[in-house]
């Protein structure tokens, strides 16, 4: 099963029998069978692009390497990584840009490889040096347009880091307005707003 998020609703791809354990469609969760016409499939990311009124849409095909393949020939693939950074009191690093809280992440240079690129994206968008890797944590996917229109898809590698610095500095030029240490339980409970994928990666790492 593959999980992307299009304008923050999720769309499942999935073979025959990840379909047979998915909750049956509704009005709000639409399932369909990939025809295997690229036309079709463009269909239903050009929805998803234009309109929220789905909480999600999974597609499925008995060929899941196809329907992936097909889906990833309409995008550019862009690679990225992030941190779910704790302080000594266990405390989780979240920003907040553009309108949503977040945790650092950005694009992977040239001759890095992604737990590299993790930690310089959180030293740069959050000030802190003294930063360590504990583990991987999984990756999200989502899409969006470039600024010529032509349609990117992120995968962001995600990282379980811990630090001893306690002093934030938020990075401006990136549109970062604050850096700030939260509960993660009393984040969840709170009215912050987040990507829908953020939330998965929490609570992925989280559970409890």
């Amino acid at each position: 099963m593959y999980k992307i998020y299009i304008n923050d609703t999720p769309l499942v791809l999935t073979d025959t029998d990840g379909f047979q354990n998915m909750p049956p469609a509704d009005d709000k969760n639409m399932v369909a069978r990939y025809p295997g016409n690229h036309r079709m499939l463009l269909n239903y990311i050009d929805m998803l692009e234009k309109t929220r009124r789905f909480d999600s849409l999974t597609l499925y095909h008995e060929n899941y390497d196809k329907l992936v393949h097909d889906f990833q020939n309409h995008y550019k693939i862009i690679e990225a990584a992030g941190g779910l950074v704790q302080n000594p009191a266990g405390e989780l690093l979240f920003i907040y840009r553009r309108g949503s809280w977040d945790l650092p992440k950005g694009k992977i240079d040239k001759g890095e490889d992604p737990p590299t690129a993790a930690i310089r994206e959180v030293q740069e968008e959050t000030g802190i040096k003294n930063v360590i890797i504990l583990k991987p944590v999984g990756d999200t996917w989502h899409t969006y347009r470039s600024k010529k229109g032509k349609r990117i898809l992120k995968r962001t590698h995600w990282f379980l880091m811990q630090t001893t610095d306690e002093e934030l500095k938020p990075q401006q030029e990136e549109d970062i307005e604050i850096a700030v240490w939260l509960d993660t339980e009393k984040f969840f409970e709170s009215d912050k707003v987040a990507y829908k994928s953020i939330n998965d990666i929490l609570r992925q790492t989280f559970p409890g």
